[in-house]
């Protein structure tokens, strides 16, 4: 478990070094980001938002005088939630917003041009439009105006196409003083000058964008959003805009146009029954004045004047009938209205009267559901249309309703009528018992009843009427302001905090997550633990990189890549412990040309010899020879190790070649290179080679052929107590690796076979450390170590 955990701190560590190595390659792409995060905020049109607050009251509570409720209906708010949410789509309607923009100008739009980006003025605009055309083909107008001050009198008009101000030709425009007629497509205009501190600008660019109405519509309902909290009838509204003052007033006005929509609603069934009241009063007004009439002709022909003085002729009964025969006639007139009413195909609206006068209370309630229902589908069809189910259910509920109602009057009607009837029969039998009554004051009776009756039925509808004025003035707004709209002026868009952290986390993934796909991708071996992971053979210890311009070591030599040379030099005397007489033979080879196995043969020779231990090096890879080239060394002889082992008549002795400056290290170059160097190597002379040469050296190093290119290393590979398998860092594959590597070592055909790393690379990924301990004495010092010990 503990070496798990060491293992897994290992790898973390080694993938941390891996994304610090890389700092200026991650630091590059988060700088780039955050500078586009800038330039974004710089200049993207911020947004703001303003919010308001109302209490959406039932019609109860929208009424001055709640004693005065018949003509009210039921509550808003009373039935169920999905009420409230009809009130709101009410508020988010195109209909109400189209209100706004109308009312608020919010067609039309003023800019302020500059170099980089323009601004929008909203309040007090440098100069204003005055339009000659009605409104309504304003609202339907979709065009851009490219105004340049030229002076405080004029000014130049250019046609909308395309550019801007800044890339346009002042000889294309039109010059115009203020105050001047502009004829336009839509209609003649007068543009005029804002005054004071908000005067236009001597030499500024204008744009006035005219956009029609319905096109701003969805982006105002888009921007908008309504919520409201459970079982309570506050909604919170919240607009979202390029300038607060406008979300702000965009608000208020939607409040101000909802009320005035409700309370618009609430007024038309008062004013249907009053106009049904007023139309009846003219009627009734009129056949008054026709009994009346007919009275004063009948009393002027027969002198009929002291009516007072026959007024006990009429008994008690009699009184009580003509009393009921008034109701009953009455409420016959009155049913025969509310018939017509019914029966009426012209109307405006489907509302009826209601509560006037009838005495059966069922009708009365009836008349009031009709209503409610009428308001409510009347309300949907705002939104909606008449295909809608709830609005088709709505109609149907309403005919029902209708058909119900008509039913219930005819049957009121004929029995009144019935007791009408025998109400009558009763009079004239009453009438028959006052047989003296001469006819003529019968028949002014029966004026005087009319009289009555028409009377009456004026008196009643004149108090209705007062009734029906009173309610139209009784409600108030059924949306009350909680909170009037107010923004906090701080952008809600761009979110600058959200920006910058967006963009660093962007600034950082594109990298990081390159560095990862990159480094998963990666095969090649770059450190000790990625050789050791695909490959179980005894490490003999790495070589860091250096410049090209230094290859070889030197004795004294304190550089990275000389103390790990005396490293491998250390550890191979170790391997070799066991090894008493003769030279210690050591091979290096590698998979492939180009991993460093002749650079590490020739340095590691030098580092041996430093030691002051004979060293003889073999240039044995007589392919492609590199020692003498490593060395800058020229052979002394033209003969080298090809040329002994065709020549029998060459000794060992006659090819090696001395190194200047060094007594303890001797060469022997390849020679000619043969045309076939595997049959040459086969030779028994390369054995009596190292015969020779065994109790002459200390070491023999030889440089071998690369074993996953050629088979000439594996020809005498038996020759040698111990190989270096060179392998290249960032160079060679780790599936080539082991495709060669492995089965060299598993199957023992390279003896004491030993891996060495080459070219190390701690900037590379991360990896690796460094070498030395102590100061060099002839390194130079900066400027800033002067006087350090």
């Amino acid at each position: 478990m503990q070496s798990n955990s060491m293992t897994s701190i290992k790898e973390l560590k080694k993938i941390l070094n891996l994304y610090l190595s890389k700092w200026k390659f991650i630091s590059f792409f988060v700088i780039i980001a955050l500078a586009l995060a800038y330039t974004h905020l710089r200049y993207t049109t911020s947004k703001y938002k303003a919010t308001a607050t109302i209490k959406i009251k039932g019609d109860k509570e929208s009424q001055k005088l709640p004693s005065l409720a018949e003509l009210s209906g039921s509550s808003l708010l009373s039935g169920s939630s999905n009420q409230l949410k009809d009130e709101i789509e009410v508020l988010t309607s195109r209909t109400l917003i189209a209100n706004i923009v109308k009312n608020l100008d919010l067609n039309i739009t003023y800019f302020e041009q500059g170099k980089i980006k323009e601004q929008e003025i909203y309040n007090n605009p440098p100069i204003k439009l005055n339009f000659f055309a009605h409104d309504s083909v304003i609202q339907q107008v979709d065009t851009t105006l490219y105004i340049k001050i030229k002076s405080a009198s004029k000014f130049l008009m250019f046609e909308d196409d395309g550019n801007s101000l800044i890339d346009r030709d002042e000889s294309l425009g039109k010059s115009y003083a203020f105050g001047d007629r502009i004829k336009t497509g839509f209609g003649g205009m007068v543009i005029i000058p804002n005054t004071g501190k908000h005067q236009p600008k001597i030499g500024s660019n204008l744009r006035i964008s005219i956009k029609s109405v319905s096109s701003l519509l969805s982006k105002y309902q888009s921007n908008l959003t309504v919520s409201t909290s459970d079982e309570s009838s506050v909604v919170k509204l919240t607009l979202e805009d390029n300038i607060p003052k406008r979300a702000m007033d965009i608000l208020n006005q939607m409040v101000k146009e909802y009320n005035r929509d409700v309370i618009t609603d609430k007024e038309e069934v008062v004013k249907v029954t009053s106009d049904f009241i007023n139309n009846r009063l003219e009627i009734v007004f009129k056949e008054l004045e026709e009994v009346d009439f007919s009275a004063e002709q009948l009393q002027k022909r027969n002198n009929l004047t002291a009516l007072g003085s026959q007024a006990d002729i009429y008994l008690q009964s009699e009184r009580q009938n003509e009393s009921q025969i008034n109701n009953t006639t009455n409420n016959i007139q009155l049913i025969d209205y509310m018939q017509q009413e019914l029966e009426e195909k012209n109307k405006n609206s489907d509302l009826l009267p209601s509560n006037i006068g009838l005495s059966d209370g069922n009708i009365n309630q009836v008349t009031r559901s009709h209503n409610e229902l009428v308001a409510e589908r009347d309300k949907l069809l705002k939104n909606s249309s008449e295909s809608n189910p709830v609005v088709v259910n709505l109609n149907n509920q309403i005919n029902t309703l209708k058909e119900n109602l008509s039913n219930s009057l005819e049957n009121m009607k004929r029995s009144n009528e019935i007791t009408l009837a025998n109400l009558n029969r009763e009079d004239a039998r009453i009438r028959g018992q006052l047989y003296s009554t001469p006819t003529k004051q019968r028949q002014l009776r029966d004026i005087e009843r009319q009289q009555s009756i028409k009377e009456s039925l004026y008196l009643y509808l004149l108090e209705k009427r007062e009734e029906s004025a009173i309610t139209l003035g009784m409600f108030t707004p059924s949306a009350k302001i909680v909170d009037t709209a107010y923004s906090t002026y701080i952008p809600v868009y761009p979110n600058k905090m959200f920006t910058y952290l967006a963009a660093f986390i962007i600034g950082l993934i594109i990298p990081v997550g390159f560095i990862y796909v990159r480094d998963l991708l990666d095969t090649k071996i770059y450190d000790k633990d990625d050789l050791t992971n695909i490959l179980d053979v005894p490490y003999l210890g790495d070589i860091p990189k250096t410049s090209k311009k230094r290859k070889l070591i030197s004795k004294v030599d304190y550089s990275p890549k000389a103390e790990a040379f005396r490293i491998i030099r250390s550890n191979i005397d170790f391997l070799l412990s066991e090894s008493k007489t003769g030279a210690k033979k050591i091979f290096i080879t590698s998979t492939k040309a180009q991993e460093g196995k002749s650079h590490t043969s020739t340095n590691l020779a030098k580092s041996i010899s430093f030691s002051d231990k004979r060293v003889l090096l073999i240039e044995m890879d007589i392919r492609v020879p590199k020692i003498m080239q490593y060395l800058n060394e020229k052979p002394t002889s033209k003969i080298g190790l090809s040329d002994y082992i065709a020549d029998p008549t060459i000794k060992p002795s006659q090819i090696i070649n001395p190194i200047k400056d060094n007594s303890y290290l001797d060469v022997i170059p390849s020679g000619t290179i043969p045309p076939n160097p595997s049959e040459l190597l086969m030779s028994e002379r390369v054995k009596d080679l190292f015969d020779y040469f065994d109790d002459k050296y200390d070491y023999i190093l030889v440089d071998t052929s690369a074993v996953g290119l050629v088979s000439d290393t594996l020809l005498i590979s038996n020759y040698a107590d111990l190989f270096v398998y060179v392998v290249g860092a960032d160079n060679v594959d780790k599936r080539q690796l082991v495709a060669v590597a492995k089965p060299l070592y598993e199957d023992k055909r390279l003896p004491k076979m030993t891996m060495l790393l080459n070219g190390t690379n701690f900037h590379k990924k991360g990896y690796g450390y460094g070498y030395g301990y102590g100061n060099n004495p002839h390194k130079n010092k900066k400027w800033y170590q002067f006087g350090k010990a």
